[in-house]
């Protein structure tokens, strides 16, 4: 099989690690990709975003499978472009990719399909926002209706910071706060079919004890030791099944990973939010533990033709982002790193690096790397991953130090 990995950060690298690992891989390629991707696949400049453009690199290349990582490119209509020319592909189209491109649109989603989340309303205007506000009270928390990279939510207590994000997005989603425990769970989907992965949890403050702005991700663990039993199979029967159910009813299949966040309140789970993608960096862990052959399970869904649920590895897996100086506001870039060489336990995911002018790797990126500790357990994950982290120089980065803890 062949296979083509668009995407050049952390979670792409994380797939190509993983696809690489799989004996029916025969040929694996990544377009744009990273220095660290470039170890394991051969890298081909393309425009990510550019639907003709990927669609015609993978006709040249003679891919089986072209797999769509981050999710600009979903809701460019990058996937519709590589199946209109003939070749399978994991990742949802256009308009079943608006399920993370429109916070709106989710909600209505869900909304049709009776699925758990929080009450929310649609705003446009300013005084909208401050009635929904009003209504809701606080924690304020206020969603940029379209893509924002992980990074256009704001929960504050601070009335003025709630509506001046609502004014600079234009169109936001505001809904009542979901309290209690944040938990991810991914599903493969292949148009009607629906399969889990473990459930994994992430950080996304910039800073420890959950100080700080919304990032995209500061870390994460697998598995979750504290999960209420039976957590997986509820979410499925009420979130994903009837969420994959509505989409199909619209004409809208979705092919590939949906990315479910979840409050587990003292209701049971509610959604937050969806994902059209793998998101970053559970993905990192998730893969590091999953033993089924990564290939075999992408193109089924491709394919439509999802089987069996996906096995996982035992033990822990654990990620520590290291994140550029001045991150997530304006992240430094072009600084050398060094410490890259993996020790036991423990390796590196490249994320935003790149090759300088001498060769070397430099940050290019506001999440630079993420650090994947594993271990029979969730300490001694944890405890490799710190080590490594440890080891590596970049000037001015920062990393979370209570991850997983």
């Amino acid at each position: 099989m062949r296979v083509l990995v668009i995407g050049s950060g952390g979670r792409e690298h994380a797939l190509c690690r993983s696809l690489s690992l799989d004996p029916q891989v025969s040929e694996l390629h990544c377009a744009p990709g990273n220095p660290g991707i470039g170890k394991v696949a051969t890298l081909h400049p393309v425009d990510a975003v550019d639907p003709v453009e990927v669609a015609g690199l993978a006709g040249r290349l003679g891919v089986d499978l072209v797999v769509v990582g981050p999710e600009a490119p979903l809701v460019a209509g990058v996937a519709d472009a590589v199946r209109e020319a003939g070749i399978a592909c994991f990742g949802p189209s256009r308009e079943a990719a608006m399920i993370e491109g429109s916070k709106a649109f989710a909600k209505e989603v869900m909304r049709a399909a009776d699925v758990p989340t929080a009450r929310a309303r649609v705003c446009v205007t300013p005084e909208e926002a401050a009635a929904a506000l009003d209504e809701f009270g606080t924690p304020y928390v206020v969603k940029d209706d379209g893509l924002a990279a992980g990074k256009g939510v704001v929960v504050t207590g601070d009335r003025a910071e709630a509506l001046e994000h609502a004014r600079a997005c234009g169109r936001v989603v505001i809904e009542e706060f979901l309290d209690g425990p944040e938990v991810s769970l991914f599903a493969l989907c292949d148009g009607s079919t629906a399969v889990p992965l473990q459930p994994a949890q992430d950080f996304k403050r910039a800073y420890d004890g959950d100080e700080g702005p919304n990032t995209g991700g500061m870390g994460a663990y697998t598995p979750l030791p504290w999960a209420p039993e039976g957590l997986t199979e509820q979410v499925m029967r009420e979130v994903v099944h009837p969420t994959i159910g509505e989409l199909g009813r619209r004409g809208l299949p979705f092919q590939g990973v949906l990315f479910v966040g979840l409050a587990l309140t003292s209701k049971g789970p509610k959604v937050i939010e969806f994902n059209a993608r793998f998101g970053d960096p559970e993905t990192q862990v998730l893969l590091d533990r999953l033993e089924t052959p990564l290939g075999g399970l992408l193109m089924a869904c491709a394919t439509g033709e999802l089987g069996l649920d996906p096995v996982f590895r035992d033990g822990s897996a654990v990620t520590v982002v290291v994140a550029a100086e001045n991150y997530p506001e304006s992240p430094v870039k072009g600084d050398v790193i060094k410490g890259l060489e993996p020790t036991p336990g423990a390796y590196v995911i490249h994320a935003g690096t790149a090759r300088g002018d001498d060769g070397e790797i430099v940050s290019a990126g506001g999440r630079v790397l993420s650090v994947v500790g594993t271990g029979p357990d969730q300490e001694s994950a944890r405890r490799n991953a710190y080590e490594l982290v440890s080891r590596i120089e970049l000037r001015g980065s920062h990393y979370r130090t209570d991850i997983a803890r």
